[in-house]
């Protein structure tokens, strides 16, 4: 009983093993994911560069209010 319950579990695993390879929408979605990432990434640069400008522009304009 023993070795029987040992082969299915054997030819249970492999099948699961060729499906999980053979299946390809989890690469798909770890491609997704890591294009959300790379504009994430690009979006935060944008905005700290962006952000660096904007508070000098603010700081030379309060700089020439009187008081």
């Amino acid at each position: 009983m023993a070795e029987m319950n040992d082969k299915w579990s054997k030819e249970h695993t492999m099948k699961l093993v060729a499906r999980f390879f053979k299946n390809e929408s989890g690469a798909t979605a770890i491609e997704y994911g890591l294009i959300a990432a790379l504009i994430s990434v690009a979006i935060i640069g944008g905005a700290t560069a962006v952000g660096g400008g904007v508070n000098s522009t603010f700081t030379n304009i309060k700089s020439q209010l009187p008081g």
